[in-house]
């Protein structure tokens, strides 16, 4: 699995890190998230797939993974 995410169209609503922290965070100074592992691991892909679904923004895909 790889995670993209696009900054573009990142609201800062901070879904991604309510459902993945372990992969995402979010920037002081703007309250944009910030994508901190691409490849996560296996046991992660849940929450990754969680963490598209949430954004309102839609700024995370997922490639790959079954």
């Amino acid at each position: 699995m790889k995670i993209t995410w696009n900054e573009e169209r990142c609201c800062g609503s901070g879904q991604c890190v309510l459902a993945a922290p372990d992969l995402f965070d979010q920037r002081e100074e703007d309250g944009l998230a910030v994508l901190l592992h691409p490849y996560p691991e296996a046991e992660q892909h849940a929450s990754a797939r969680e963490a598209a679904l949430l954004c309102p923004g839609r700024a995370i895909s997922i490639e790959g993974s079954p």
